[in-house]
């Protein structure tokens, strides 16, 4: 056997071991390689699933609002009921029913109405709604655009009837060109994907993370471990590759199930296509793989610390915030990447994966500059925590 096979043998022993005994760990291997990974794709399928079925239902369906005047109107009631929109009797207080919730919205026509529509005059017609309400913003929009297009046509004919053309009245119009592909609205609408991919790592290695300090030390079989005859720097290197090879594991499996996902998305409906190919799994596989070092050894060092098993889940739950940082900001504050963002590293990964779901590709630079910073701080983190291992205190048990 060379020096480096035998140098290398105790890791190897105290990897597999720990790798061994997470196994049949049931409630860490559920959490790890199935909840994590799978639940949240599919999750999010049957969201989108049932989202766009409640859209077309919706859309299909008359809806019936209240209206107050509506005698004033009847050519506008007419209208409304041809765009699927019923009047409704009237009410006595339309504010304190959208308030309460009992109606989504109610039309009000002031008694003003004829007079104006005869004379020519600019009518109001009062839309009665809650913008807080979310549920109730479908139903305001449907009333609110049909109103609008009514306007437009009785706009057309006033003009016709003086011998006015009605182009006339819009001398400057809007051409769009949308430049947007299938693909790179799915970047948008699957922004959240970095955080949740980030978030499947932390969850993937935080049990056997836990397990390998806080839990051994909690057992008192950690000081058993660490006098034997090997280094304390094998010893933590084997748990960090252990807890590791769990967060990757998961990292494979969740980028497999958000693929799955993609294919069986209703693209027709949906407006945009999601396509996680070979090459977009390889990208952010190499990617994510110095993050996914780095927060397990953030995760073994922060659990170090613990002097229970429920102490680190505490620390590690608190510590899963982190990823959400990156994500929010943009999110919030939307901005123009540069090169020297992508060597950041949290942000990065962020920035990396939405450019490869907007455009399917991430230049050479971008993700050198990802690698790199990623792995230095990787590097950082381990070396701490080979330092704070070779430590008395962390022999301690109890």
């Amino acid at each position: 056997m060379s020096t480096l096979g035998m140098a290398m043998s105790p890791l190897r022993v105290v990897w597999w071991k720990e790798v061994k005994e997470n196994l049949r760990d049931r409630r860490a291997v559920l959490n790890a390689l199935i909840i994590g990974p799978l639940l949240t794709p599919l999750l999010m399928l049957a969201l989108i699933q049932m989202a766009v079925q409640r859209e077309s239902r919706q859309a299909d369906q008359a809806i019936t609002v209240p209206v107050i005047g509506a005698r004033y109107a009847p050519e506008l009631m007419a209208f409304l009921a041809e765009g699927g929109v019923r009047a409704g009797p009237g009410l006595a207080d339309p504010e304190k029913a959208v308030v309460s919730r009992e109606k989504d919205a109610v039309i009000r026509i002031p008694a003003a109405y004829p007079q104006q529509i005869a004379h020519g005059e600019p009518a109001e017609v009062q839309l009665i709604y809650d913008s807080s309400r979310g549920e109730a913003s479908r139903t305001v929009d449907r009333v609110r655009t049909l109103v609008r297009a009514y306007s437009a046509e009785q706009g057309a004919i006033r003009l016709l009837a003086r011998g006015i053309a009605p182009a006339t009245a819009n001398p400057v119009m809007v051409s769009s060109r949308d430049q947007s592909t299938s693909q790179s609205r799915a970047g948008l609408m699957f922004s959240m994907l970095p955080y949740l991919l980030i978030l499947t790592v932390q969850m993937g290695g935080m049990y056997l993370a836990i397990d390998l300090t806080a839990g051994e030390r909690e057992r008192q079989s950690l000081e058993p471990l660490l006098i034997n005859p090997v280094p304390r720097w094998k010893i933590l290197l084997a748990k960090l590759a252990a807890t590791t090879s769990f967060a990757y594991a998961s990292l494979l499996l969740s980028i497999l199930a958000f693929s799955l996902v993609g294919r069986l998305l209703p693209s027709d409906k949906l407006g945009f296509e999601l396509h996680l190919g070979l090459a977009f799994m390889l990208e952010v596989w190499l990617m994510m793989l110095p993050l996914t070092v780095f927060l397990a050894g953030l995760q073994i060092l922060v659990a170090g610390f613990a002097r229970s098993y429920r102490e680190a889940q505490t620390y590690l739950g608190l510590m899963s915030m982190v990823p959400a940082l990156p994500s929010l900001f943009i999110s919030m504050f939307p901005f123009k990447s540069a090169a020297w963002m992508y060597a950041v590293p949290l942000l990065s990964q962020n920035l990396g994966i939405i450019e490869l779901l907007r455009s399917g590709s991430l230049g050479w630079t971008s993700l050198g500059l990802c690698l790199l910073g990623s792995t230095v701080l990787a590097i950082l983190i381990v070396v701490i925590a080979v330092r704070v291992f070779n430590t008395e205190r962390t022999a301690i048990s109890g």
